[in-house]
């Protein structure tokens, strides 16, 4: 796969930052977003030390900010022309019951994993239709089952999920394509900033079991887009829990979340 431009949100860490390095080597510029700019410096200097004429764009940028999102499509618009890649990476978290969030913490929740998804594509798909370019969204494997005590974040990448599906099928005969990922857990720093205060992480061994590693998940999803397929769930214990969950009847799922909501939300919401 080449693009004259490849865009990365969320690319300061996990799965954003193995995006960058593996596609460092496809574009002549990548464009990477974060909120902490000191870490896409870092990035952007280790990526172009081994490719030497790539240009990398570091735009510092809170994507729970709406105003800060503005002005970053604005820029992003004034990007030369040609085949882009929009990699929707950027996601928050929040373990625990709902009731107990924070205001704040459900408001960026709901601007990062949603509202920043469907500006960016917006902004960005007259190019992309344009030039023929791609999407890729980051979904979940949450995205298929609700989660209790990850409740918003499970609701928002079926919205990632469910948006790229449509957007994909508006999009059939342009040539643009548009990728849902739905990974499991990650070895990433999400877990740790989904935590809330005094909250501990636990390592129960369903979610040990369901670890991907970041590289795995980048791999096989640009494989993925590389077959222009719809859906990716990386690696095969992902991919036939995300089958199962698909075939469970909703009146099933919740007769076992409500007899048991407290031990099968602590097990699954190690999915996510």
């Amino acid at each position: 796969m080449e693009y004259e431009l490849v865009i990365i949100t969320g690319a300061s860490s996990g799965l954003g930052r193995e995006y960058a390095r593996a596609l460092a080597g496809c574009t002549r510029t990548m464009v990477i977003v974060a909120r902490r700019g000191e870490r896409l410096k870092n990035l952007a200097s280790e990526i172009s030390s081994t490719h030497a004429n790539l240009v990398v764009i570091c735009e510092t940028c809170d994507l729970a900010d709406s105003a800060a999102r503005d002005q970053l499509v604005g820029r992003l618009q004034q990007m030369p022309a040609g085949r882009t890649l929009l990699i929707n990476n950027a996601g928050l978290g929040d373990y625990g019951e709902y009731v107990n969030a924070q205001k704040e913490r459900v408001r960026a929740m709901v601007q990062v994993n949603i509202a920043a998804v469907a500006e960016l594509t917006h902004a960005l798909l007259p190019r992309l239709i344009e030039d023929r370019g791609d999407v890729v969204n980051i979904a979940s494997l949450a995205a298929d089952i609700p989660l209790p005590d990850f409740a918003l974040y499970a609701a928002s990448k079926a919205f990632v999920a469910s948006f790229s599906e449509g957007l994909r099928a508006e999009l059939r005969q342009s040539g643009v394509c548009v990728l849902a990922v739905c990974p499991g857990p990650v070895h990433t720093e999400f877990g740790e900033v989904a935590l809330r205060r005094g909250q501990t992480k636990r390592e129960a061994p369903l979610r040990r079991s369901f670890y991907t590693a970041a590289e795995v998940v980048v791999r096989e999803s640009l494989e993925a887009l590389a077959k222009r397929r719809a859906r990716c769930y990386p690696a095969m214990k992902v991919w036939l829990a995300g089958c199962i969950f698909r075939m469970l009847p909703l009146w099933f799922l919740r007769f076992v979340l409500n007899r048991r909501p407290r031990r099968m939300a602590s097990q699954l919401s190690e999915l996510s």
